[in-house]
């Protein structure tokens, strides 16, 4: 499965990760988005193993401002509509190659990343196209039902 020795950073994609993908919006056009704290945790315990972590999502979100703010190490990516761009410039940050990588992602402008990385993983209900990928991993919990709290469990 994972060589945890080997994952020197972590990579995620958010809605749908973190999040059930669905967005309450509010009378007065506010929005909010639920995500479970023992993926929090998870963040906080792969930062405290020496692993970086880093989300690149394709839209904005409060919701990833608030990590950010809580976990001022990490970095945060948004709007980003080429993620393997920046995915190749975290590698390169970092000094690692793509098999120190592990990244989580569940829709289709997550496959190019999934396919370039050692150690691709999704959610149960993640698009079906990428649970084809090959050796993806697919966790047992869907997305914002602790699936990255799954992960991180595993690689630590």
């Amino acid at each position: 499965m994972f060589e945890a020795n080997k994952i020197k950073l972590v990579v995620s994609d958010f809605d749908g990760i973190f999040t059930n993908r669905k967005l309450t919006v509010y009378s007065d056009g506010r929005t909010s988005k639920v995500i479970d704290y023992m993926d929090i945790m998870a963040i906080a315990i792969i930062i405290k193993k020496g692993i970086n972590f880093a989300v690149i999502s394709g839209e904005k979100s409060a919701a990833i401002d608030t990590i950010a703010e809580k976990f001022p190490m990490i970095k945060t990516y948004q709007n980003i509509r080429n993620k393997l761009q920046i995915l190749e410039e975290l590698i390169k940050e970092n000094n690692i190659t793509k098999d120190n990588v592990l990244y989580i992602g569940d829709d289709i402008n997550d496959i190019e990343c999934l396919k370039y990385v050692l150690y691709p993983c999704t959610v149960a209900d993640a698009h079906k196209t990428v649970k084809e990928l090959p050796g993806i991993y697919i966790t047992k919990n869907n997305g914002g039902e602790c699936a990255f709290r799954e992960i991180a469990d595993l690689i630590l």
